[in-house]
């Protein structure tokens, strides 16, 4: 395992993330396909003994029962010290504004609430999941910074945001003496790569670490067309990412099985190699045993530069979709809230 410095922090992980999205009670979630806490502590262990000291869940996988399992576990296999958990929180609800609570107390509830799911002190790396649209961002950064000063957090980071929106909050943090954001965890990988339009440059420019997530596609970069799983089979909001662009994205799908053919490797080992070779840590989640057995192995798996532009020549630009695509349609009416002078950060 190869260890990097997170962006502007002095926090040090493992060039791959274990994302922790398939862990938790299913009864508590969205998806069929998680695994139970015997089986996630498993998955857990096995990443510890591989050199992964970069875990990511989040409050809102399984209701906090991924932040439950995931605490356990790295509190029985690891010293505190020796592992960066990161953990993420959700924007304020309409409940949560009809009884008057601002962005800084809804920010120190939901981090209160995950330090009691991961039964710890503080948390590494403290994610704002996805932009709150109806929050000051004031607010929002004051919140995390009061985290911060209250040593519940050491960094933050940033997930499903637009670059203007990552520059503007680290400006505001820079003009306040405020924590900034040293890290994104945006959708990122060889079928999908908006990223690059702008996010990298900025992250580039600024040292600010990418940490992208789905960075398999949801399995699609990891088995050769035609081949399947339960989770291919069953997770909507990964078909809702990709079925669109199945045509145009199988052809890179077989230049990796094509490259891993060659090199005798995964098409896992191939697809993240690719990655690294642009970001900080993707996170990998894992299911099964081998799925974090091939993501570690991709750290040693050096591309040529013909290899590199071989899997990237055949990329046709896609729009957005998921959070982003949501994201999209809440910037063009927050746009016109400024415009018309009704509302102010």
């Amino acid at each position: 395992m190869e260890y990097v410095k997170l962006g502007n922090s002095d926090l040090h992980v493992s060039r791959i993330c274990m994302g922790c999205m398939g862990f938790g009670d299913a009864k508590n979630g969205q998806h069929t396909w998680t695994l139970d806490e015997g089986h996630t502590r498993e998955i857990i262990k096995q990443g510890l003994d591989l050199g992964v000291n970069f875990f990511d869940t989040a409050i809102a996988y399984q209701s906090g029962t991924s932040e439950q399992y995931v605490g356990r576990a790295l509190r029985d296999f690891a010293g505190r010290d020796q592992v960066v958990l990161a953990t993420k929180f959700l924007p304020r609800t309409n409940e949560d504004m009809e009884a008057g609570i601002s962005g800084q107390r809804h920010i120190e509830r939901m981090a209160d609430k995950s330090l009691e799911n991961l039964g710890m002190d503080y948390i590494d790396l403290y994610i704002y999941h996805m932009w709150d649209y109806r929050t000051p961002l004031y607010d929002i950064m004051e919140g995390l910074n009061n985290l911060v000063k209250a040593g519940k957090v050491r960094y933050i980071g940033i997930s499903n945001c637009f670059a203007w929106q990552l520059a503007k909050a680290n400006a505001l943090a820079e003009r306040e003496g405020f924590a900034k954001f040293v890290s994104v965890q945006g959708h990122y990988n060889l079928l999908f790569r908006e990223e690059e339009r702008e996010m990298a440059g900025l992250c580039a420019e600024d040292n600010i670490a990418m940490t992208p997530y789905s960075s398999l596609a949801g399995g699609r970069l990891s088995r050769r067309p035609g081949e399947t799983s339960k989770r291919l089979e069953e997770d909507s909001y990964a078909k809702g990412k990709y079925d669109a662009t199945a045509r145009q994205d199988s052809v890179i799908i077989g230049r990796v099985a094509e490259l891993a053919e060659k090199y005798g490797v995964s098409m896992t080992e191939v697809s993240l190699a690719w990655l690294l070779t642009r970001v900080t840590a993707p996170v990998v989640g894992a299911t099964k045993p081998h799925h974090m057995a091939d993501a570690v192995k991709a750290v040693d798996l050096k591309l040529s530069g013909s290899d590199l532009v071989y899997l990237e020549e055949a990329y046709v630009p896609h729009k957005l979709v998921g959070v982003m695509a949501q994201n999209t349609a809440a910037d063009a009416a927050s746009a016109h809230v400024w415009s018309t002078g009704s509302q102010k950060i």
